[in-house]
Formats: C-alpha cells, sequence, structure tokens
C-alpha cells in the first residue's frame, strides 16, 4: 500500500496469497462473494485459503489457512485463483454456525444452478468436521423438491385424461418380495410412472439403484416410464403424451398376452 488507509478486500486477498505461496487458493466467504454470491454473513472480512498439506505456513490475522490433500483445481477470475463455487460454499458452510445462515447460502447456491449432487459429493469427499447442519439443510431442500415435483406430476396428469393412478404406491410381487413405491402406478394396466433421476440422485450409487429397480420391475411384468423432474415444468404437454403414448401400450400389451 502506498497511503495509509483502510485496504480494500481485493488488497487484502492480494496479502493473503502472498502470505500463503504460490500454490494457495482463495475459498470460503471470500470466494464465494467473487463467484457472485449474496447471502453471506455481515462479518470481518477474513480470507480462507486452501494450500497443500506439506506446507508449513499458519493462519495469521485476517488470514486462515487450510492444509489440504483436496487442493482443487483453481478458477481464476480477475488474477484471484478460487476454489469452484461448491467447495467454496460449503467450506464457508462449515465454519458457520447457524442454521439461518448456511440455509440461506445453500439455497442461493442451489438457486445458481449448483446441483444437489455437487453438494453431497463435496460433503462427502472433505472432513466431517462442521458437516451436520449443511448436511441437515440440504435433506431439506432435497425434501422440498420432491414434494415440488409430485405436485407438478399431478398438474401433467390433469392433463391426460388418464385414469388417477395410485400416488406413492408399494408393489410386491405374488410371494410378497418388495418391488418398488412407484411414484404413480397404473394399476389397471400395470404401468409405473417414476419422477426420479433427480439432479441429487445422480452418482454411481443411485444409479445402480435405478437399474435394480427397473429389473425388478420388467420381472414383474410392469412397464415403467421415467421423467426428469424439470421437464414437468419446461414441457409438460410433451410429458403428458409420452404419458398418455405409455399408457397406451401398457394396455396393448396387456391385450395381446
Amino acid at each position: 500500500m502506498l497511503n495509509s488507509g483502510e485496504p480494500t478486500r481485493r488488497q487484502l486477498v492480494d496479502a493473503a496469497l502472498l502470505y500463503a505461496g504460490p500454490d494457495a487458493v482463495v475459498t470460503g466467504a471470500a470466494s464465494c462473494r467473487r463467484h457472485g454470491l449474496k447471502m453471506l454473513p455481515d462479518s470481518p472480512f477474513l480470507v480462507h485459503l486452501l494450500v497443500p498439506l506439506e506446507h508449513k505456513v499458519g493462519s495469521s490475522g485476517h488470514v486462515i489457512i487450510e492444509r489440504t490433500t483436496r487442493l482443487p483445481q483453481a478458477v481464476v477470475s480477475s488474477g484471484v485463483p478460487l476454489a469452484p463455487l461448491v467447495r467454496s460454499v460449503l467450506d464457508e458452510c462449515r465454519r458457520l454456525g447457524s442454521r439461518q445462515q448456511v440455509s440461506a447460502l445453500l439455497a442461493e447456491t442451489v438457486q445458481r444452478g449448483a446441483t444437489l449432487s455437487e453438494l453431497f459429493a463435496e460433503l462427502d469427499a472433505g472432513s466431517s468436521r462442521g458437516t451436520a447442519i449443511p448436511r441437515e439443510v440440504l435433506h431439506r431442500i432435497v425434501d422440498g423438491a420432491r414434494s415440488a415435483a409430485e405436485v407438478d406430476a399431478m398438474k401433467v396428469w390433469r392433463m391426460t385424461g388418464l385414469p388417477e393412478p395410485l400416488w406413492n404406491h408399494e408393489l410386491r410381487d405374488e410371494e410378497g418380495e418388495y418391488i418398488a413405491t412407484a411414484d404413480g402406478y397404473f394399476a389397471a394396466v400395470g404401468l409405473a410412472w417414476e419422477i426420479d433421476s433427480y439432479d441429487f440422485h445422480f452418482g454411481k450409487q443411485q444409479d445402480a439403484a435405478t437399474v435394480a429397480r427397473n429389473a425388478r420391475y420388467a420381472a414383474a411384468g410392469i412397464v415403467v416410464l421415467q421423467t426428469l423432474p424439470s421437464r414437468l415444468r419446461t414441457e409438460p404437454e410433451r410429458v403428458a403424451a409420452e404419458l398418455v403414448a405409455a399408457h397406451r401400450a401398457a394396455l396393448a400389451r396387456n391385450r395381446a398376452a
């Protein structure tokens, strides 16, 4: 600085990076702001940096140093190396003690386009320290998304003229073995409508579970139609037409049998 005034936030970030060394990456609130997020607590400006585990530099003054084996590939913004959005947000959430603040920040992050699968994956990959509140908040967001998708599915069904399906209906085979709980089940024709493949369900374990579920449907002779929840709002007429076509195909198959 060439004056006696207060340093700007950019100067504080630059000073922190000079202090921590060339491999440091900005994360937490300072990074979130540069990613364009607004729902951050009004607190003293701190610069949270990630550095490789072997670095010996420690926290000092306005600089929080976190040594990590999971140093992310930096996203450079105006010369500042930032952790990716999801990492930056969850690094900040792990340090926030307020459920309200965590909820506001995570909600804004999802609205900005981050998927719940990315957020859950980052929580699972990192340290468990400070993750209880963010995990609880994410599960609440999941529940809200499920509820919204069910409402949207019912609106689409009403466009079809089809008989009402059994909603959230548990299906078992003749021996009583569990098949699945269909989001909507047209019992007369043996058609299951699944509003699944939520963004936050993507992943190896969830994908394997969906494949296994569909295999159980096939073994039981049940036709299954899968619909992305986003399509219920973006193209409801097309989804309604697909549901009618699937119902017609299931009916024809039953008659042929």
